[in-house]
């Protein structure tokens, strides 16, 4: 079965490079495109697709904000966060807002084909510039002494949480109740000091629990 794939970017250019780019590419099929945040809100609600690729910056609704609407109407839709901004706190922003990617527009053509896939099988995709720009930004780093303090499965849990699984998958793979695994979510949030999903993900990062590739 194709992988559908939205494409969202008020560049007429990027947009339909990238269009053409994904269409040569077997597997992936593009079932719509929009030039502005409301229209590709108003779109991807109706055809839902499985990837949705966003420009960070667009009239009318920012990127941000339709990867928040989207995820939270269509848990199904897998974001992939597509901008010219290079610092940490536009990448966490995204993460924060849902997205499962995020590509700087200098290296798209050459990822965008292995984001999409990589989401579309639950993984989540930071470009290797992103990711290094992301690890050399953090400049509140917290302690080595904070991971040797999780125990073997709080480890496992931060992996798989950062990696993008739900709860309930936590639990499959982990032979855990889902309670469970929010208990060990909640208590990661205490011990790392940190009050967000973004946190979590930042401090996997940053130590090296998941690469996010």
């Amino acid at each position: 079965m194709s992988i559908s794939v939205f494409v969202a970017d008020d560049h007429a250019i990027v947009r339909d490079g990238l269009v053409a780019l994904l269409s040569a590419h077997p597997g992936i099929e593009i079932v719509g495109t929009a030039t502005n945040g409301s229209e590709a809100v108003a779109k991807v609600l109706h055809c839902k697709p499985r990837v949705l690729i966003l420009d960070i910056s667009m009239p009318e609704l920012s990127g941000i904000e339709v990867a928040r609407q989207i995820t939270t109407a269509l848990p199904d839709t897998l974001v992939v966060m597509l901008s010219m901004h290079s610092g940490a706190q536009y990448v966490f922003q995204a993460l924060e807002a849902g997205a499962r990617g995020y590509l700087l527009k200098e290296s798209a053509s050459a990822e965008i084909a292995d984001a999409v896939r990589a989401v579309d099988r639950g993984q989540r995709y930071l470009s290797r510039k992103a990711a290094e720009i992301v690890a050399q930004g953090i400049s509140e780093r917290q302690g080595v002494s904070a991971l040797d303090s999780l125990s073997r499965r709080e480890r496992e849990v931060l992996r798989l949480v950062a990696d993008g699984c739900s709860s309930a998958r936590i639990g499959e793979l982990l032979h855990l109740s889902p309670k469970t695994v929010d208990s060990y979510r909640s208590r990661l949030m205490q011990k790392l000091q940190v009050n967000q999903l973004a946190g979590l993900i930042k401090f996997a990062i940053q130590h090296g629990v998941t690469t996010l590739e």
